[in-house]
């Protein structure tokens, strides 16, 4: 037997009826259009009609299709073993009615193939994508994505699309963290793929909205909600290990690119707390002496600059070390307010009472000759990041043998691009 390059699993639950068609026509697009090995295979969560019956004759049958049985419902379930136990180094899947235009399916697996990516999905909320669907299901669609967007980040466009692949080595190191083992486990394997830096690849698809449709919109939509909080609070309390597994997949930020974005997230944090110290600043300057409201105000300041530098510049999450950083945070303070007091007793010394906008324009200049050296401090001492030590790893990207067949060229180009 030829081990399966790539392997595609469709997860049903009581569908004797359509559940044939479904396999019959992917394989045909498959045997036209894939010039490698491959595998279907059907994740039966635990059907009480005939569609196990019907899946153990088309596996007996078909050349290429095997059937997996679970006493136990949940499309996340069904994926998480089927995924780990396939031997296929490209594994995907798609919901049973096949909604999704399979001419998307070569361009789904290749990036993987080629190794360029580490995820790929399919999105219905690409400009490219066509798209036939009521509604109603349109509008809960982009409001749960635009959700992700505000609630845990995410830039990926479309978390629920029943159209994606992953490459293997990625599945064993992301699947064993997925709580979800329903619908919300698509959601919860992209986020903790994007917080390990790992790369995402979109396809824009053709999507047709299937009637027969039996997920409980509602239902669901409580459970993707109540998902959202649990990842947003592991994340926030650092208890998912995505910082080791971007070390260990290798997918890490370049040290250039790395420093040039955590400089542009410095720079809005600190025009952030420099406005709020400046504006507490005038504040308190009206009811006490200038050096009070000063010292005053850049305490407030300072323990929100950390804060906020800590958990968006530095990528820094959870309760540990927390206190820590703010008692460092802290010690910085006494360069920031060391400058600023000078500039201040600069304009005392040269200006008698001297009116407020100069002495906050003081201020302002020594705030900004502080703010370089505490980003180097930040960086490098603060929080700055302990690697892990990377060991071989096998390779990530499949060696593929082409089949004969007239298609080499093609399939060739595809994956080089």
């Amino acid at each position: 037997m030829t081990t399966p390059v790539l392997d595609v699993v469709i997860p049903v639950y009581n569908e004797q009826e359509t559940v044939e068609a479904c396999v019959r026509r992917l394989h045909a697009h498959l045997v036209q259009t894939f010039p490698y090995p491959f595998q279907i295979t059907i994740a039966d969560n635990a059907s009480t009609d005939t569609t196990w019956q019907v899946a153990t004759a088309l596996a007996a049958t078909v050349p290429g299709v095997a059937a997996v049985h679970l006493d136990q419902k949940g499309r996340g379930r069904a994926l998480k073993q089927v995924w780990l136990d396939s031997p296929a180094p490209i594994l995907a899947y798609m919901d049973v009615d096949l909604s999704t235009d399979l001419d998307a399916l070569w361009p789904l697996v290749a990036p993987l193939m080629s190794g360029h990516s580490d995820v790929s999905i399919g999105s219905r909320l690409s400009k490219q994508s066509r798209v036939v669907r009521g509604a109603k299901r349109e509008f809960i669609s982009r409001t749960y994505n635009r959700i992700l967007r505000v609630g845990i980040g995410a830039r990926f466009s479309d978390a629920q699309c029943g159209f994606k692949a992953i490459r293997k080595d990625v599945a064993v190191e992301l699947l064993p963290l997925v709580e979800d083992t329903t619908w919300f486990f698509d959601t919860e394997l992209l986020v903790l793929a994007e917080r390990s830096g790992l790369r995402i690849h979109e396809v824009p698809v053709d999507w047709y909205d299937d009637p027969d449709s039996r997920v409980d919109i509602v239902s669901t939509a409580t459970d993707d909600l109540k998902g959202v909080w649990r990842v947003r609070r592991s994340l926030a309390r650092g208890e998912l290990p995505v910082d080791d597994i971007r070390a260990r997949m290798g997918r890490g930020m370049p040290e250039t690119s790395e420093t040039a974005s955590q400089v542009g997230k410095f720079a809005v944090v600190g025009a952030l707390s420099t406005v709020a110290h400046l504006g507490m600043f005038a504040a308190f300057e009206q009811v006490t002496a200038g050096q009070v409201a000063n010292i005053t105000a850049l305490v407030l300041a300072t323990i929100g600059n950390t804060a906020l530098n800590r958990r968006w510049t530095f990528g820094v999450t959870g309760r540990k070390d927390a206190v820590k950083h703010q008692a460092q945070g802290l010690s910085m303070f006494v360069l920031t307010w060391g400058t600023s007091a000078a500039g201040l007793a600069a304009v005392d010394s040269l200006v008698s009472q001297p009116p407020t906008w100069l002495q906050t324009g003081a201020i302002a200049l020594a705030n900004l000759i502080a703010t370089i050296v505490r980003f180097g401090v930040m960086k490098h001492v603060i929080f700055r990041r302990t690697e892990l030590v990377q060991t071989e790893l096998p390779s990530a990207t499949p060696r593929l043998e082409v089949l004969p067949g007239g298609r080499e060229a093609r399939r060739e180009q595809a994956l080089a691009s």
